[in-house]
């Protein structure tokens, strides 16, 4: 019963003990002191770290160090007690047992018992004693007070007068006294290595963090207002010399788009200021002027200058949803050559004639009315710029299997330091004539936004006939968005 009852009584602590230290350590207090003593730096951690990591390290290896050393030193103090007990026993064996014993080296005491358990023979040190009786397996060495550690050999021999028991004790306080050195020398060695390790590691990565807070308190300056700063860029090539030249790409980033929506917010402020002026002068001699006829002609200028306003205001509403970020790729399966068709056949009669290359179908997927609209941002373009004729080629591309359309006019030619800039925002090349001709500098920036978010690409290179914007889409649907992942219960 008390073997089945004490396991029981165990358990029934060990909750006991678990249930109360989980009560501790959530309340309030306890739960704050535990956060405030927590490590907060990654220097503080990792000093942490590695000082724990060390110390199991040394804790394993010392326990293995004593064990072995241990292990040995019993191990030669057992073989010289078993010496000296065959030798005991060659002499009883011829008879030749003489009393007091003699004691070799490491050896604390002999004993020789008969059958009967009286003593035979003795060392010195046990002469008068009775004769040692095993108890469980151990013998009772308790008389000899402090030398009571010591491992007892037992070899048992005949003799001329019958069978003799012969005990051996050999005394461990060699073993002891060098377990005791080895341990204080492994104890003071540990502490060393842990405080060297710890002031190395703490050094070590407060120099290796000093870029990264100096990078952090850059970046913490640096406001809204002076993006041209720069986090300092260490000499070194490793992560946080990475991180710098990531830091620095980023805010030079930052800093080009700053530029471009201030040059953006300017130029629309512009744009808007120059036709509401206008508006506003034939208003007010529309209002005053006496003569019908002129007051007509104001009010048609004002019409014009609102539609202009109208469609200057739609552009900048459709770049600033272009512009939204996180927009998913359209995904809606259409035929692009229907809807080339469709587009040209509904413009009114242009000034110059398109000849029209697209075949029977060639599907893709994106938004209609966006590709609608970029086709017509295309071809106003060329129409605006034509000298005789625009030409209107669809097709698919053998090698990438791509759907490419070229929008080409037979007018001047763009030179190369300019093709990029067109697709600039408020861009115009011949600003005079743009603005006579209704332009305003955000038909190709749509045109190209457009084609970015439908995967494709949007260039302009030379014909032999003139210049031609090239329009490349993907003819594969889009990748499913990844689904969310739900937390675990």
């Amino acid at each position: 019963m008390a073997d089945r009852a004490l396991p029981a009584l165990v358990r029934a602590v060990r909750r006991r003990t678990a249930a109360t230290a989980d009560r501790f350590t959530r309340h309030p207090r306890v739960a704050a002191l535990l956060h405030l003593l927590a490590p907060r730096s990654v220097r503080t951690r990792t000093t942490a770290a590695a000082c724990a990591g060390v110390a199991v390290v040394l804790l394993v290896a010392c326990g293995a160090v004593l064990l072995v050393l241990r292990v040995n030193l019993e191990h030669s103090v057992e073989t010289g007690a078993r010496e000296q007990a065959q030798v005991v026993a060659h002499l009883a064996a011829g008879g030749h047992l003489t009393s007091p014993l003699p004691l070799d080296h490491g050896t604390d005491f002999i004993q020789v018992l008969d059958a009967g358990g009286n003593v035979v023979a003795a060392s010195q040190n046990l002469m008068g004693r009775p004769g040692l009786v095993p108890t469980d397996g151990s013998y009772n060495l308790g008389h000899r007070g402090e030398d009571s550690h010591q491992r007892v050999t037992t070899v048992t021999t005949d003799t001329p007068g019958g069978p003799v028991t012969i005990h051996v004790g050999a005394s461990l306080r060699t073993a002891d006294t060098a377990e005791d050195l080895t341990t204080a020398a492994l104890a003071a060695m540990s502490a060393l290595v842990l405080v060297t390790v710890a002031i190395l590691t703490w050094r070590t990565t407060g120099r290796a963090l000093r870029p990264v807070e100096a990078i952090r308190a850059e970046v913490a300056a640096i406001s809204d207002r002076d993006l041209a700063r720069r986090v300092p860029d260490p000499r070194s090539d490793d992560e946080i010399a990475r991180l710098a030249h990531t830091m620095n790409a980023m805010l030079a980033r930052l800093e080009a788009a700053g530029d471009r929506q201030r040059r953006f917010i300017a130029d629309a402020s512009h744009e808007l200021r120059s036709p509401l002026a206008v508006l506003r002068t034939q208003l007010e001699v529309a209002h005053t002027h006496p003569d019908p006829g002129v007051r007509r002609t104001m009010v048609e200028g004002a019409l014009q200058d609102t539609e202009r306003l109208q469609d200057l205001a739609g552009d900048l509403l459709l770049l600033a949803r272009l512009d939204s970020p996180g927009r998913p790729r359209p995904d809606d399966a259409l035929d692009l050559a229907d809807l080339v068709r469709s587009t040209v056949r509904g413009r009114i009669p242009p000034p110059h004639p398109i000849e029209l290359r697209v075949p029977d179908s060639v599907p893709v997927y994106g938004k209609a009315q966006w590709l609608g609209r970029l086709l017509t941002n295309l071809l106003d373009n060329a129409q605006r710029h034509a000298a005789h004729r625009v030409t209107v080629h669809l097709h698919l591309d053998p090698a990438t299997g791509n759907a490419v359309l070229d929008v080409t006019n037979d007018g001047a030619r763009i030179a190369p330091q300019d093709r990029d800039a067109i697709f600039e925002r408020f861009t115009r090349l011949d600003d005079a004539r743009s603005r006579d001709d209704g332009g305003s500098g955000l038909g190709l920036p749509i045109a190209r936004e457009i084609a970015t978010l439908h995967a494709g690409t949007l260039t302009v290179h030379d014909t032999p006939g003139g210049t031609s914007f090239r329009l490349t889409l993907p003819t594969t649907p889009p990748p499913a968005p990844p689904s969310p992942t739900r937390p675990a219960t």
